[in-house]
C-alpha cells in the first residue's frame, strides 16, 4: 500500500514542479499562452487553469505527504542503531606485556 502511495506522491511532485515552472512569472519564466493569434486559450484563462492545477496538485501533495507519514508511523518498533551491530569480542585474558627492547651496546 505504501509503495503505491509513494509512487503516486512522486508523480504528483513532478506534476507540481512542472505546473509551477510553466506559470508566467514577472520576468516571463517558462510561461506559455501569452499573447497572440487565436490560440485555444487566452493568457487569462491559461493562468486561471494553471493556478487551479497548481492548487489541486499542492493539496494532493499535502494529503499524500500526511498519508505517508501516518503509514510509516504505525510500522515497526523503535530500535537503537547501536543495538543493530554485533557485540565487540571480549578478551578473556589480558595480553602479556611486551619485552622491553634494550639497545645493544657497541
Amino acid at each position: 500500500m505504501s509503495t503505491v502511495l509513494l509512487v503516486i506522491h512522486l508523480l504528483i511532485a513532478v506534476g507540481l514542479v512542472g505546473s509551477v515552472l510553466i506559470q508566467r512569472s514577472e520576468g516571463g519564466g517558462l510561461g506559455i499562452g501569452g499573447g497572440g493569434g487565436g490560440g485555444l486559450m487566452t493568457g487569462r484563462s491559461s493562468a486561471n487553469l494553471l493556478t487551479r492545477t497548481t492548487s489541486v496538485l499542492g493539496a494532493l501533495f499535502f494529503a499524500t505527504s500526511l498519508s505517508l507519514a501516518w503509514l510509516s508511523a504505525g510500522t515497526g518498533t523503535p530500535t537503537s542503531i547501536l543495538d543493530q551491530g554485533q557485540p565487540a569480542p571480549v578478551q578473556s585474558e589480558p595480553a602479556p606485556p611486551a619485552e622491553p627492547s634494550v639497545p645493544l651496546a657497541r
